[in-house]
C-alpha cells in the first residue's frame, strides 16, 4: 500500500507537469464515459430495471392477432369482450386477468376545467397488478356492471395538484363529465399503468350483459398474471390453442383471429427498444475509440520515457512496479474523466428523456442514481485499464542497455511502437466507419421521411381538441349543435380561412377501423371482411386540410341523420374495391353498424393516415359525424363519445390564433376544456421525433468518433516524424525531394486508415440487419452510404496526415549532419 500511495503521488505530479496531454485525455475520456453513462441510465430504467410492481415478470398483456390480409399486416389488435371472457375461463396458466379500456374525462367544479387521461378497468385489475391504494380502496365486483353507483379512483399526482393532497378526499364527490362521482381511493404515483401515457383517473368498467356477448367488435385490452413457474412460451401455446378452438366455434367472428401473450414491460416500452439498443452499442463503440485514442496518446508519451524506465529498472524496479506506476496514470485520468463525464451525462440524459418522454411514461424513472454511479465507476476503471495496459506492457519490455545508450545523443525509430499505434488507429477507423454508416443511414432515413407527402397541407393550420360530457349534452342534436356553433364562430375570427373537425387527426393520431362489405359482392364472415380506416369528419375538412377532392364532393352540412347516408372514400379504397370503375354512387356496409348502406359521394386523395413511416397506404373512408353517431347510438344507446379535434386554417401565423380559438370554446361552454393546442406542422415534426433522435445521437457519436480517429492519425504521424527526424534529414541530404518526403509520411498515415476502412466496411455490412428496423426508404447496406462514408474517412486520413508530413519537410539536412 505504501508503494501504491507513492506511485499515485508520482502519477499525479507527472500528469500536472503535462497539462496539454492531461487536458486532451480528460476531454476524450469525459465525453466517452459521459455518453455511456447517459445511455446506460436510460437503458437501465427502461429495459433492465423491472417495473415498479410486485413480480412484474409474471404480468402480461393479451392481444388478438388479426387476419394479416384484411388488417394491412398489423401484428396485434385489441380484444372483443366475449373472446376475453372465454380466454379467461378456459386458460389454466394465469392466476387472474382483467379487461380495460381508455377514455378522456373532464374534471370541473374546482379550478379550471381539465381533460384527463382515464382508464375504465374491471374490478380485478388492481389485484392483478397487485397495486394497493395510497388511500381508500379499489373497485368491487358489483361495480363492474352498469349501475347508479358512480365511483372514481384518483392518481396521487392529480390528487396532490388539483385537490391539494386532501387527506379526507375519500368519500367526497367530485364533478366528472358534468356529473358527480365519489372518490373511493387514491393510487400511488408509480401506478401509471395500464397505458404508456400516465393515467390520472380510473373508473369502473361498467359493462352490461350485452357487452359481454359481443365477439366481433374489438374495443378492449387485457392484462393477466401468470401462475408461478409458467413461462411466456407455455402461456402463448395455451392461448393459441384456445384461439383456434374459438375460431372453430365462432367462424363468423373469429376466423383467422389468433392470440398473443406479451410481457407487460414490452408494452410500456413500445417501439423504442431497437433505438435504445442501437444507441447502447454506438456509445460502446465510442468508448472503445476513446480508449484506443488515449492509449495512442499514452503510448507516444511513455515511449519517450524509456530512458527513465530503464534507469528505474537498473536501480531495481520490478516489471510489476513499472506496470503499476504506468497504469496508475491512466486509471487516475479515467476516474477524473468519469467525474467530468457525470456532468456530460446529466445534460445528455435530459436530452434523451425530452425526445422519448412523450412516447414512454417510464422515462420519469430515468435518473443518475447509485446504480448508475457504480456503472460509471466501473466503466472509468475499465477504461483506465484498457487505455493503459498496452502502453504499460510496452514499457515493461524496454531494453535497458539500448535505452541507456540514448544518453549518447542517438535516437531509435522504435518500429514496434509505431506498429502498435498503427493497429490502434486502424481499430479507431474501423469503429468510426461503422458509426458513420449508421449515422448516414439514419440521416438519409429522416430525409426520406421528410420527403413523404402526407396527402394534406399542414402549413398555417392550428389544431386543438375538445371533449364534452354526455351528461351536459345528452342527445346527438345537443352535441352537434355545440360543435357546429364552435366551427361557425371559428370561421368568423379575423385571419381564419376555414375550420372543420374530425375524430382523429390524420397522420399524427390513431383512429378506428372497421370491416366493410361491398354491395353486390359476397360479404363472407365478418372475420374475413377487409378492414378500412374510418374517420367521421365534419363539413369543410378537405378544404381546411388541403386534401384534394378527385371526384364528386366532400361532406357538407346537408349530410344530416335524416338525409341519405353518404361517405367520402380515399383513392386507394376506390382502386381496391372498384378498379377501373366510377366509384361515385357505389354502396357498402359498415359491418359494426349493420342495417345501413353508405353511398360513395366523393373520392379524395390518399392521406398517410397511419403515420409518415407507414409503408402501406391504408384505404380510408370519411363519414359525416351526425350520420355515423346516429347509427352508432342505435347499436348502443350509451355511445356518447363527444370528443373531437378541430383544425383551423389561417392566412397568417396559426399560433397567433391560440388565445382566440380557446376564447371561442369558453364563450360557448366555460366548462369545456381546450387541450393539445398545436400547429399541424409541429405535430408532423413531433411524429418524426424517434427518427430525429436516432439521427441526432448517432450523428454526434459518429462525429466524435471521426474526430478521435483524426487525432489518432495525427498523433501517430507527429510522433513518427519526431522519431525519424535524423532519417528524414539524411534522406533529404542524399537527394530526396519534398514531394518524396510528403508521399512517404502520408502513405504511412494512410496505411492503417485504409486497413481500418476495409475492416469497418465488413463490420458495417454485418451490422446492417440490426439497423434495418430503424431506417426508412433506404437499405441498411446501402452502397452509396458505404462509399460516401469511406471517401469521407479517406479525406479525414489525408488531412490528418498532411500536417505532420509538411512538418517533416522542414527538417534541415545540414543541421542533422552536423549532429552526426
Amino acid at each position: 500500500m505504501g508503494n501504491l500511495a507513492q506511485d499515485m503521488k508520482y502519477a499525479l505530479r507527472v500528469l500536472v507537469r503535462s497539462p496539454a496531454f492531461s487536458v486532451v485525455a480528460l476531454i476524450v475520456l469525459a465525453l466517452g464515459i459521459g455518453a455511456n453513462t447517459a445511455i446506460f441510465s436510460v437503458v437501465d430504467a427502461l429495459l433492465l430495471r423491472p417495473l415498479p410492481l410486485e413480480e412484474p415478470d409474471r404480468l402480461v398483456n393479451w392481444w388478438h392477432v388479426p387476419p394479416q390480409d384484411a388488417f394491412h399486416g398489423m401484428p396485434r389488435f385489441s380484444l372483443s369482450a366475449a373472446n376475453y371472457i372465454d380466454w379467461k375461463a378456459q386458460s389454466q396458466s394465469y392466476e387472474n386477468a382483467a379487461i380495460y379500456g381508455f377514455s378522456r374525462l373532464n374534471l370541473t367544479g374546482e379550478g379550471e376545467p381539465e381533460a384527463v387521461e382515464a382508464a375504465r378497468v374491471e374490478s380485478s385489475f388492481f389485484p392483478v397488478m397487485r397495486a394497493r391504494p395510497l388511500l381508500g380502496r379499489t373497485f368491487t365486483p358489483d361495480e363492474d356492471s352498469e349501475s347508479p353507483t358512480q365511483v372514481v379512483i384518483l392518481s396521487e399526482p392529480l390528487w396532490r395538484r388539483r385537490y391539494g393532497a386532501d387527506p379526507n378526499i375519500v368519500g367526497k364527490a367530485i364533478e366528472v363529465d358534468g356529473g358527480k362521482r365519489t372518490v373511493v381511493g387514491v393510487m400511488p404515483a408509480w401506478m401509471n399503468y395500464p397505458q404508456e401515457v400516465p393515467i390520472k383517473v380510473w373508473t369502473p368498467l361498467e359493462w352490461t350483459d350485452k357487452d359481454r356477448v359481443v365477439r366481433g367488435n374489438h374495443n378492449y385490452l387485457a392484462v393477466a398474471r401468470l401462475k408461478p413457474g409458467v413461462s411466456i412460451e407455455q402461456a402463448q401455446a395455451e392461448l393459441t390453442t384456445i384461439a383456434k378452438r374459438l375460431e372453430q366455434q365462432y367462424p363468423e367472428d373469429n376466423k383467422s383471429w389468433g392470440g398473443l401473450v406479451e410481457p407487460l414491460g414490452e408494452a410500456t416500452i413500445g417501439d423504442a427498444r431497437p433505438s435504445l439498443l442501437m444507441m447502447l452499442g454506438a456509445v460502446a463503440f465510442v468508448l472503445l475509440i476513446a480508449c484506443a485514442n488515449v492509449a495512442n496518446l499514452v503510448l507516444a508519451r511513455t515511449l519517450s520515457r524509456q530512458k527513465e524506465i530503464a534507469i528505474r529498472s537498473a536501480l531495481g524496479a520490478s516489471r510489476a512496479r513499472v506496470l503499476q506506476q504506468t497504469m496508475l496514470e491512466t486509471v487516475l485520468l479515467a476516474l477524473a474523466g468519469g467525474a467530468l463525464g457525470l456532468l456530460v451525462a446529466g445534460y445528455s440524459t435530459q436530452l434523451i428523456v425530452n425526445f422519448l418522454g412523450e412516447d414512454i411514461a417510464r422515462t420519469a424513472n430515468v435518473k443518475l442514481d447509485l446504480w448508475v454511479l457504480l456503472f460509471t465507476l466501473f466503466v472509468s476503471l475499465a477504461t483506465g485499464v484498457l487505455s493503459g495496459l498496452l502502453p504499460a506492457m510496452k514499457l515493461t519490455r524496454t531494453n535497458v542497455n539500448d535505452a541507456l545508450k540514448q544518453g549518447e545523443g542517438r535516437t531509435s525509430t522504435e518500429g514496434g511502437g509505431n506498429r502498435t499505434r498503427g493497429v490502434l488507429v486502424a481499430v479507431e477507423m474501423a469503429l468510426s466507419l461503422m458509426l458513420l454508416v449508421g449515422a448516414g443511414l439514419t440521416v438519409r432515413s429522416l430525409w426520406n421521411l421528410r420527403q413523404v407527402d402526407p396527402g394534406l397541407d399542414a402549413k398555417n393550420v392550428l389544431t386543438f381538441e375538445v371533449t364534452i360530457p354526455g351528461t351536459r349534452y345528452p342527445t346527438l342534436p345537443d352535441m352537434m349543435r355545440f360543435f357546429d356553433t364552435v366551427q361557425a364562430r371559428l370561421q368568423t375570427l379575423p385571419g381564419v380561412v376555414s375550420a372543420a373537425h374530425i375524430d382523429s387527426l390524420p397522420v399524427v393520431q390513431g383512429g378506428s377501423s372497421q370491416p366493410i362489405a361491398i354491395e353486390g359482392q359476397p360479404a363472407g364472415p365478418m372475420a374475413e371482411q377487409p378492414e378500412v380506416a374510418v374517420r367521421y369528419a365534419g363539413p369543410g375538412l378537405m378544404k381546411t386540410l388541403g386534401i384534394e377532392v378527385l371526384q364528386g364532393r366532400e361532406l357538407t352540412p346537408a349530410d344530416k341523420p335524416d338525409a341519405k347516408k353518404v361517405i367520402v372514400i380515399s383513392q386507394s379504397l376506390a382502386k381496391r374495391f372498384w378498379p377501373g370503375q366510377d366509384p361515385i354512387g357505389k354502396r357498402l356496409t359498415l359491418s359494426f353498424l349493420p342495417g345501413n348502406l353508405w353511398e360513395v359521394a366523393g373520392v379524395v386523395e390518399d392521406v398517410k393516415i397511419d403515420g409518415l413511416e407507414s409503408p402501406k397506404t391504408i384505404p380510408t373512408l370519411y363519414v359525416a359525424p351526425s350520420q355515423f353517431l346516429e347509427a352508432a347510438i342505435k347499436i348502443d344507446p350509451r355511445f356518447k363519445d363527444w370528443g373531437t379535434a378541430f383544425v383551423v386554417r389561417t392566412n397568417n401565423n396559426p399560433e397567433s390564433q391560440t388565445t382566440a380559438v380557446a376564447s371561442v370554446v369558453r364563450g360557448i361552454d366555460p366548462q369545456a376544456p381546450v387541450t393539445n393546442v398545436s400547429t399541424y406542422e409541429s405535430l408532423l415534426a413531433k411524429s418524426l421525433s424517434r427518427p430525429r433522435f436516432n439521427s441526432l445521437l448517432l450523428g454526434l457519436f459518429a462525429a466524435f468518433a471521426m474526430l478521435l480517429a483524426a487525432m489518432g492519425i495525427y498523433s501517430v504521424l507527429s510522433y513518427a516524424v519526431r522519431r525519424r527526424t535524423r532519417e528524414i534529414g539524411i534522406r533529404m541530404a542524399l537527394g530526396a525531394q519534398i514531394r518524396d518526403v510528403l508521399k512517404m509520411i502520408v502513405a504511412e498515415g494512410m496505411r492503417p486508415t485504409l486497413i481500418g476502412i476495409a475492416i469497418g466496411v465488413v463490420g458495417a455490412l454485418a451490422l446492417g440487419r440490426l439497423l434495418s428496423s430503424i431506417v426508412f426508404g433506404v437499405s441498411a447496406t446501402d452502397p452509396v452510404t458505404m462509399v460516401g462514408v469511406a471517401t469521407l474517412l479517406v479525406a479525414v486520413g489525408i488531412t490528418a496526415s498532411v500536417i505532420p508530413a509538411w512538418r517533416a519537410t522542414k527538417v534541415e539536412p545540414v543541421k542533422i549532419l552536423r549532429e552526426e
